[in-house]
């Protein structure tokens, strides 16, 4: 070979060095920059069935990077493309490999919808139907239609959905979230069930949950709850009416108008239980899981009656008496302006 062409080749080599080293520096480069947002976050959704490409390509679209090819041979040469769909929310000032790392940890943005205790399955669906990011599914079916979806078997939905604060990811539907809370009421309803009091005056895992609701109901003061269900239990064990307000109102449906009447404790229905004995059909609300304990595992005692005091509280007596004259006492002239009408003694709890 002439020293001109060991020259010219010596050229072309250090040419090619010289651009593989620009090549290399610019990827270095273009690896290395932070994408940066106007706002410190941005949220970002990876739809189902992405792929790693279609990702950077959408980076591209928005203006995050310039060469999504690069970022591509980089990650398939990590192995890392296994990206989950969700919607994240990705900080500003970090590489695509970061937020991809990201995406492939799945640390998405979790939502919540709260089910609070003693509401009823129509408080629950409004709840979800405020949602705007859950999917709705439900929207023109009927409790029915809705109960049979979620257990074909099941004939009443209410008091079978576990109040509870429900996480889920953007894109989730309303029905899952119910199926959810109806399993997780089941779970609890078995735990209870299976260490229920001897001094339980229910006869299933089911009259548990009515009477729990009712409970759940009464009172908002967690020390009284087994007090409560002692009073029904032993009302139950001898045969009284139960005798309270909640059943009544449940029973009045859309009729009540949110102040209870002598004619509305005299209107029969299945659910009036200064007309009729024993349990209601079904429960009248979701209730937790301290309701439920304490209906399967009542406060012993002598107490029968108990009275609103308008603090949130009840005054608790055992004979008819005695809880006349605190009704006297705590609902006629010491209850506050805004608490609703009362019964009179001898027809109250």
């Amino acid at each position: 070979m002439s020293i001109l062409a060991k020259k010219l080749l010596g050229l072309v080599f250090l040419l090619v060095v010289a651009i593989g080293l620009a090549i290399l520096s610019f990827s270095y480069n273009e690896l290395n920059r932070t994408v940066a947002f106007e706002n410190d976050a941005q949220t970002y959704i990876v739809k189902k069935g992405s792929s790693v490409k279609r990702v950077l390509l959408d980076f591209k679209s928005e203006g995050w990077i310039e060469y999504p090819r690069i970022h591509e041979l980089w990650l398939r040469y990590h192995q890392k493309t296994n990206i989950q769909s969700g919607e994240y929310e990705i900080a500003s000032n970090q590489s695509v490999e970061q937020i991809i790392d990201q995406f492939i940890r799945g640390d998405k943005i979790l939502r919540s919808v709260q089910f609070i205790e003693g509401k009823t399955v129509r408080d629950y669906l409004t709840a979800l139907q405020a949602h705007e990011h859950l999917d709705q599914t439900l929207a023109n079916m009927s409790v029915a239609e809705i109960t049979a979806k979620i257990d074909p078997e099941l004939k009443n939905l209410e008091g079978w959905l576990y109040p509870d604060t429900y996480l889920f990811e953007s894109g989730t539907s309303d029905l899952e979230i119910l199926s959810l809370a109806y399993k997780k009421m089941q779970q609890v309803l078995e735990r209870q069930w299976l260490n229920k009091s001897e001094d339980a005056a229910v006869n299933s895992a089911y009259e548990a949950l009515i009477l729990a609701s009712i409970v759940e109901k009464e009172t908002g003061a967690a020390f009284e709850r087994a007090e409560i269900a002692g009073v029904f239990t032993r009302r139950l064990n001898i045969g009284m009416r139960l005798q309270t307000d909640p059943t009544v109102i449940y029973g009045l449906g859309p009729d009540f108008d949110g102040n209870i009447t002598r004619k509305d404790l005299r209107t029969d229905t299945p659910y009036n239980t200064y007309t009729r004995y024993g349990l209601p059909p079904t429960p009248i609300a979701n209730p937790g899981e301290d309701a439920i304990f304490a209906a399967l595992n009542p406060a012993a005692g002598n107490t029968l009656y108990f009275v609103a005091k308008g603090d949130g509280t009840h005054y608790f007596s055992s004979t008819l008496k005695e809880h006349n004259n605190a009704v006297i006492k705590y609902q006629r002239f010491g209850r506050r302006k805004d608490y609703q009408s009362s019964p009179a003694a001898e027809e109250s709890q």
